[in-house]
């Protein structure tokens, strides 16, 4: 397995997404306040090359691009120094580049037919998205019964209370997004709030 891969074994995957690149610097760098070392950086971030390779520069932590829809992005994300690639939905030539490239892909799926498709395309693990929308932990363990070889990455509307939760079904790691922190509390910049969400998470200490 890849060591970046590995690495996001039972961790919790903060997804920054933000209109603006100050805003996204800003709570990548509340996030690694609190401890969390691991980051998704969206696509949707303008400039999101930049700030993966600005905090890719820093070894200790594990910087992933997110919501890559097509290989030239990819190959702009491996370029910058990204360590994995996340997509919403299967794109088989963001899995090529990743492959070519020696990065593990984690594309979307929502259905256990997506989740088979995408680990037969190459994916590393598999992101299953929208998780809260699609049932909780309780449809995570029972894609889990019949497909037990694929590691899944649960996403979507997970509030920090329900993370124990999906690793109890199962999940290899877990996506949190504006559960973690949202776009009001960023605008108005809310660290203690988003800083001590980050710690609970970093800690382990989420019920």
């Amino acid at each position: 397995m890849d060591a970046g891969l590995e690495r996001l074994r039972g961790k919790a995957i903060p997804v920054v997404r933000s209109e603006s690149t100050e805003q996204a610097r800003k709570l990548s760098g509340w996030l690694i306040q609190g401890g969390l070392t691991i980051l998704e950086i969206t696509t949707t971030v303008p400039g999101h090359a930049d700030l993966v390779a600005e905090l890719a520069a820093d070894s200790r932590l594990l910087v992933g691009t997110g919501t890559v829809l097509d290989a030239a992005t990819a190959q702009t994300a491996v370029e910058a120094g990204c360590r994995f690639l996340v997509s919403p939905c299967l794109v088989p030539e963001v899995i090529a580049v990743g492959q070519a490239a020696g990065v593990p892909v984690v594309p979307g799926a929502a259905t256990p037919t997506e989740v088979l498709t995408a680990h037969r395309a190459g994916a590393a693990a598999v992101k299953l998205f929208p998780a809260e929308q699609l049932g909780g932990p309780s449809f995570l363990k029972a894609v889990r019964s019949v497909l037990p070889e694929v590691l899944l990455i649960p996403t979507g509307g997970i509030a920090l209370e329900r993370v124990s939760d999906y690793f109890a079904a199962g999940a290899f790691a877990v996506g949190l997004g504006s559960q973690l922190a949202d776009a009001r509390e960023i605008a108005a910049d809310a660290r203690d709030q988003i800083l001590a969400r980050a710690v609970r998470l970093a800690e382990g200490d989420t019920p």
